[in-house]
């Protein structure tokens, strides 16, 4: 007979909470101290959500009558929410592994777009890949990223760049949205870098005229499920006026607002998109002072990218002068073939050494403001009763473990559960 309650965790060391009073993001001070429980005990309801959160000793008094389908003894464990990917790019064909050695040899980022590789190399095999080919490589990747520890991820097209293979692969992602237990929040990413043989006008006319009224009509017969529309803002890819006529159009159609901006030059990216009501902007690494004001002002977060400035040694976002301002700062891996990472608890350590975040600014920013980034903060990002049961059992005395133990993750992670099923078990 199925239990009243799906599963119970039992004596943990420490829980963290991340939140403890429904907060959708945390900023200034709040992140400081996040909460956290000593010696606690979780319960989560048939239904995925959580029913409650105590100590130990109240926990067992008040369920000691009911029955669970699963009990986990969390002695000398620690219990954290489930990570959130807040972006990346894990759907495509044509890995580029070459490109690392010419980047390591001294090639930058548009030396090697340039020369027709870069995005354009994964672009032309992603064209070429089947439905089915590229499913089971995203599927594998999806994986991975469940292992280390995340349970929603914001996954991108974007190597289509024509309708026809953007909707291969956005088909792709809802596909996995149906099948595995991950959380997928959705982004068309058509404008990821402007065709050969266009211009970025013509590209935007196409992606305006054609690809928006396509995606409206497939959402609306439930085909697909898009949540967010991206467009790399960029020099020599979309500049400011196309950007903001792809978004606008997007936002138009009701996709929340998620894009890159401020990467490689300084665009006012980070203005635009406070402007427009963003949820969210990625990168910014060459953001200026007036658009990091006008983000915090707008409540638009920040999604940075330790691994994309690392890999391409570009400087570091500010991310003290954000958090400092008061700007809602996410965490992302920036899984592509540029930057292959899984692992969000290599991120959050990244973060701290190259981006100087402490450590709970670290967690929060790969939780609850990461969850904030895909308007998804009410439910997930945190461990409160009444939000879903995604959540991460780590073998350590103390929650840091999993940020200072660097590429640890494997040996620390023993449980992965989701909407409270075991997803994954060391």
């Amino acid at each position: 007979m199925a239990g009243d309650h799906r599963l119970l965790l039992e004596n943990a060391r420490q829980v963290v909470l991340v939140c403890a009073r429904g907060e959708r993001f945390l900023v200034r001070d709040a992140l400081r101290s996040l909460a956290v429980l000593e010696d606690a005990s979780l319960v989560v309801g048939t239904d995925g959500f959580i029913k409650a959160i105590g100590p130990a000793d109240v926990i067992q008094k008040q369920f000691s009558e009911e029955t669970f389908e699963e009990r986990i003894d969390c002695s000398g464990k620690c219990i954290l929410p489930g990570l959130v990917d807040a972006h990346t790019h894990p759907v495509w064909a044509g890995e580029r592994v070459h490109e690392f050695a010419m980047k390591l040899a001294g090639a930058t980022y548009m030396d090697i777009h340039r020369a027709g590789g870069g995005i354009n190399f994964t672009v032309e095999r992603t064209r070429q890949a089947s439905e089915e080919e590229l499913f089971v490589s995203f599927q594998q990747r999806l994986q991975c990223m469940m292992r280390a520890g995340t349970t929603l991820v914001e996954c991108k097209s974007g190597y289509g760049l024509n309708l026809e293979t953007e909707l291969k692969m956005l088909r792709v992602i809802e596909r996995a949205r149906q099948q595995m237990d991950l959380g997928i929040s959705a982004t068309y990413c058509g404008a990821h870098s402007v065709p050969k043989g266009k211009t970025a006008t013509e590209a935007a006319d196409d992606i305006i005229n054609d690809h928006l009224p396509k995606l409206k009509e497939l959402s609306r017969n439930g085909q697909i499920h898009v949540d967010n529309i991206d467009v790399f803002c960029e020099k020599g890819v979309f500049d400011l006026d196309s950007t903001r006529r792809i978004l606008q159009g997007g936002k138009d159609i009701g996709l929340q607002i998620n894009f890159h901006g401020d990467e490689l030059h300084p665009m006012k990216a980070a203005e635009l998109g406070a402007e427009l009501g963003a949820q969210a902007i990625s990168h910014l690494e060459e953001a200026s002072d007036e658009g990091i004001a006008a983000m915090a002002t707008a409540r638009c977060s920040a999604v940075l990218l330790p691994t994309t400035a690392y890999m391409l040694r570009l400087k570091q976002p500010r991310a003290r002068k954000m958090l400092d301002e008061g700007v809602i700062v996410a965490l992302g891996s920036d899984f592509n073939p540029n930057a292959y990472c899984f692992s969000m608890p290599t991120v959050m350590h990244l973060a701290c050494v190259n981006m100087r975040m402490s450590m709970p600014e670290a967690l929060a920013a790969a939780t609850i403001n990461a969850a904030y980034a895909l308007g998804k903060s009410h439910t997930h990002g945190s461990l409160e009763v009444g939000k879903q049961g995604d959540l991460i059992i780590i073998n350590a005395s103390r929650w840091e473990h999993l940020i200072y133990q660097f590429g640890g993750h494997n040996e620390l992670i023993e449980y992965v559960i989701a909407k409270g099923k075991v997803i994954y078990k060391k």
